[in-house]
């Protein structure tokens, strides 16, 4: 007999493993079940069947079990692995909070769904430009191979924190955090 995948039993699966925090979703290789009609949004919208997913606690959930091999989606337990549609990010960066200053300052990001993470080495910032347009789209790594996109709102008060620095003989626009220096766009590209 064929079980078709549903949203109802991947949350049931979910829920009995969440019980101690994030799922060890990077140690599960169950055989792919096929795909389920859910997509996450650019804006972090989860959508099932079209429809917004309105409980907040079934969306950090889902978040929970999600897992990134290449550059496809899944959502997964120990016994099954089906594909989703993620728009850009599978998380979105809502608001930080800074600790200290300057070379000192230490930031801790928020997700949509919870998470928080400090932006440091291992959560590091990217900032990817519009060829055309030049407009920055950054992201911060959240864990195994997802990323938040950083809200508009956020990332304007980010720039705020952001200073001249010269890395490998380049001048860069960017932000320190947690010892590191996050460059986001060469010091000559801004007007």
């Amino acid at each position: 007999m064929i079980v078709k995948p549903s949203a109802e039993g991947l949350a049931a699966s979910a829920q009995a493993v969440a019980k101690k925090g994030l799922p060890p979703v990077h140690l599960w290789n169950p055989p792919f079940c096929g795909d389920i009609d859910m997509r996450i949004a650019r804006d972090g919208t989860w959508f099932h069947e079209g429809t917004p997913i309105g409980r907040p606690g079934l969306v950090n959930l889902f978040s929970g079990i999600l897992k990134k091999e290449g550059d496809k989606y899944f959502l997964v337990t120990p016994v099954e692995k089906v594909g989703i549609v993620v728009d850009d990010a599978p998380f979105v960066a809502v608001d930080f909070d800074t600790i200290g200053a300057g070379k000192d300052q230490a930031i801790t990001v928020t997700t949509q769904v919870g998470d928080a993470v400090p932006l440091d080495a291992d959560h590091a910032l990217r900032v990817v430009r519009d060829p055309a347009t030049g407009e920055p789209s950054p992201y911060i790594h959240i864990r195994a191979g997802l990323e938040a996109l950083i809200d508009r709102k956020s990332f304007y008060r980010m720039v705020d924190l952001c200073v001249h620095e010269r890395i490998e003989g380049k001048d860069w626009f960017g932000l320190w955090s947690w010892g590191r220096f996050f460059p986001m766009i060469p010091s000559e590209d801004l007007p």
